[in-house]
């Protein structure tokens, strides 16, 4: 009798739902210490997340620039690579974005526009991850080192840029200025009221249905492409992948520019989207964030959007629950290490008990049926 296999829905569903259920009862024991009744602070989170047409909005906002640093984590996870430069490319990518919106919004039509914005925003992003990528494939330079130290090289250069090249005569603030209103991404309330309908105004623009392209993008091409399942073959084993011939070089560049790219696209969210100017540090900790709805949704097209919808939910959540019980905002980010920690660092803690638990109740039989 051959070994019975634990299916993947018990390995990554259940497993993933206890970690969180275990995340979130750490988090019910540091609300008691701040005071706060947990399931208050529950039903708080979730109506502010949930609850309103508004803070749906706001919720998927967040989640379309978790699915972009995501995917862009994922796809290099694929590879074997730990892209950390997520925030920096992401960066740059708004430098992309923000030169077409400045110097063509009021020369082109936004159908023109929004096609130049995403090659842009792609293009920016995925040449500061082609840097790091050729010297890991060429120099033997670790991805990691090399990607973090970008992330600082980033943000100096973006600052500088503010400072002395975009910020407008007589301004005292590091920013550009406003892009031409030709060149805003259209929200989704906007959209409905064009169709008749209703919607709370939100940030929520749709940038969100190009986040969900990506995703089925990102899926196509690591699982139905040949290029993707040389990525996979890296990202098992460089050495056997070698030895059948698959180039490691060629396969750390593509993954990497992919991934910059990608992160890249995050400014189409948040500047073209939201902001409408390149403001300084406008990403925020979403590329580092990246990294963690990748690992949360184990580096699947469908999980990274299952995992940015949770960090939608706990950022605007947390929000509201700063909002409504005077609490620091950064409980949030209490609140994303705890899901990071038992998700990530202890994310096997649980596996052995899940799994025999499910073996025991499989080999169980079942009950006869009367009258056979």
């Amino acid at each position: 009798m051959s070994q019975q296999r634990v299916p993947a829905w018990v390995s990554v569903g259940v497993l993933s739902t206890m970690n969180i259920g275990l995340a979130f009862l750490v988090s019910a024991i540091l609300f008691y210490y701040l005071d706060i009744k947990p399931l208050d602070a529950a039903e708080i989170m979730w109506y502010g997340a949930f609850g309103t047409g508004e803070g749906i909005g706001f919720t998927l906002y967040y989640a379309t620039g978790f699915i972009f640093t995501g995917l862009a984590v994922a796809v290099a996870f694929h590879a074997g690579l730990f892209n950390i430069g997520g925030e920096g490319q992401a960066y740059i990518g708004g430098l992309g974005v923000g030169l077409v919106c400045l110097l063509l919004g009021d020369l082109l039509p936004f159908a023109l526009l929004l096609p130049l914005a995403i090659i842009a925003g792609g293009l920016f992003g995925a040449a500061w991850a082609f840097i790091p990528a050729w010297l890991q494939a060429k120099r033997g330079s670790h991805i990691v080192i090399t990607t973090i130290m970008f992330n600082f090289i980033a943000a100096s250069l973006m600052a500088y840029l503010l400072v002395d090249v975009f910020k407008p005569p007589g301004s005292m603030a590091t920013e550009s200025r406003v892009f031409a209103v030709a060149s805003w991404l259209p929200k989704m309330s906007e959209l409905a009221a064009g169709v008749g309908m209703t919607l709370p105004n939100s940030p929520l623009n749709i940038s969100f249905f190009w986040a969900l392209v990506c995703a089925l993008l990102v899926w196509l091409f690591i699982w139905h492409t040949r290029w993707g399942y040389q990525v996979r073959a890296v990202g098992a084993s460089a050495s056997a992948s070698a030895y059948a011939g698959i180039s490691y070089p060629g396969v750390v560049i593509l993954a990497m520019v992919i991934s910059g790219m990608l992160a890249g696209f995050f400014a189409l969210n948040v500047l073209q989207g939201e902001l409408h100017q390149i403001k300084l540090n406008f990403v925020e900790g979403f590329g580092f964030t990246g990294i963690a709805v990748a690992l949360m949704g184990r580096n699947h097209p469908v999980g990274v959007i299952i995992a940015s919808l949770l960090f939608g939910f706990l950022y605007q959540g947390g929000a509201e629950l700063s909002f409504e019980f005077g609490v620091d905002r950064n409980i949030v980010v209490v609140l994303q290490g705890l899901v990071i920690l038992f998700c990530g660092a202890l994310e096997h803690m649980l596996r052995p008990r899940i799994e025999q638990a499910y073996l025991a109740i499989a080999r169980r039989p079942s009950l006869p049926v009367k009258g056979v």
